[in-house]
């Protein structure tokens, strides 16, 4: 007979455990009530066009990943036939649901991480992330979990803030990472997103450089473009 025995967390870890869980509960909330508003300046002065430009080529059945309060809902195309919103954090998920409810589009909401996404091998046409990247805790399996559920030929369509090409920039997004992630509600100011997605299982078709109007410097530096698979699919057996 086979005996498992479960590990049981370490002092340190139940530690990190409960802070987390309370700065989820504080700061966390807060930073989801506020978020609209903290991009406010920055979506009337351009990153609203620039979203839209970046949701232009979604078509047929498609996956938002980490939708967070909705701000990309009303932009998608008329070619966008199904569409899919996933959202870890609760109190961004129930913002999502009141936008979604109040508009014609129709659309599901499902609590999931980008690391496990619980759908189906080949399951969209497109998937998007605006803004996502920089927040998720392991992003090269959310780009493997991303590659998985695309169909052959699917496209993921992206909009993120990254590390900086100037060298200045940068070393100031490294100084100053760990306030941010704090302020950002675990927001990675100095990720290197194209180095990312160079090293996945998608093929970068096009990577364009830009900024966000109206924002902070250390979260300025824009990178927005469209990738596919590439060569065969490897599947990770995915919930499903």
């Amino acid at each position: 007979m086979c005996f498992f025995h479960l590990s049981r967390p370490s002092a340190r870890q139940y530690g990190a455990l409960v802070l987390r869980r309370a700065y989820d509960a504080t700061w966390g909330r807060v930073f989801a009530l506020a978020y609209d508003r903290m991009l406010g300046a920055s979506e009337q002065a351009g990153l609203r066009d620039l979203r839209r430009q970046t949701l232009a080529e979604a078509t047929g059945r498609t996956l938002e990943v980490g939708a967070g309060t909705g701000l990309n809902h009303d932009l998608y195309p008329q070619a966008v036939t199904d569409l899919v919103l996933t959202e870890p954090f609760p109190p961004m998920a129930r913002q999502l649901r009141a936008r979604v409810a109040g508009l014609d589009r129709l659309s599901s909401v499902v609590e999931a991480p980008a690391e496990r996404l619980p759908f189906p091998d080949d399951s969209f046409n497109t998937v998007v992330v605006t803004l996502v990247l920089c927040t998720v805790a392991d992003p090269a399996q959310a780009l493997r979990e991303i590659a998985r559920v695309l169909e052959p030929g699917g496209r993921l369509l992206y909009m993120e803030h990254v590390r900086a090409e100037e060298p200045r920039l940068a070393r100031w997004q490294d100084r100053l990472h760990g306030p941010w992630y704090v302020l950002g509600h675990g927001c990675h100011c100095n990720r290197d997103t194209l180095a990312l997605l160079e090293a996945s299982p998608l093929e970068v078709e096009r990577a364009v450089r830009g900024r966000i109007p109206k924002a902070a410097p250390l979260v300025r530096p824009l990178l927005r473009g469209s990738a596919r698979v590439a060569g065969g699919k490897a599947t990770t057996g995915g919930l499903v």
